[in-house]
């Protein structure tokens, strides 16, 4: 289990693989670690966050390899001011990891939003590195739970 006032696990917990990498990237999120995010990922890791085409990926394809992640993060991940993962469920089979979560993000300006998801953490079997981060979320339903301060 991770160690992190930002991630509640109120969810089955082993120490599998998947299960483990997903608990760290959801904590490094949480601390604005961005050095420490790519870190956990392949060269060649995908995020897909949402999965499918979005605002935030209009391809729908991912951002592929750490440059591309890295960009994701300046343009998403980091203009979050606060976040808060907690998860309900998790089933960690093969090497990977489906985690049920609400995540609750602070902006600068104090306003937030919910974002009900299911997060899938694939990890390379040999280097433990995550292959891959998929989140699956409806942006329409996340931005209707908008709230000003």
């Amino acid at each position: 289990m991770i160690d992190s006032p930002h991630v509640i696990w109120d969810a089955p917990d082993s120490d599998h693989p998947a299960r483990r990498a997903g608990q760290v990237s959801m904590a490094t999120v949480a601390k604005g670690d961005k050095d420490g995010w790519l870190a956990l990922f392949t060269p060649d890791g995908i995020v897909q966050d949402p999965v499918g085409p979005s605002f935030l990926d209009e391809t729908g394809e991912g951002h592929h390899g750490r440059e591309a992640i890295a960009a994701f993060w300046d343009s998403f991940v980091g203009t979050v001011a606060e976040y808060e993962f907690h998860v309900t469920d998790s089933f960690a089979n093969g090497n990977a990891c489906a985690n049920i979560v609400t995540i609750t993000t602070t902006f600068a300006d104090r306003g937030s939003m919910r974002i009900e998801a299911v997060l899938i953490y694939t990890v390379d079997p040999e280097s433990g590195l995550l292959q891959s981060i998929r989140a699956h979320w409806e942006p329409d339903r996340a931005m209707s739970t908008y709230t000003k301060p």
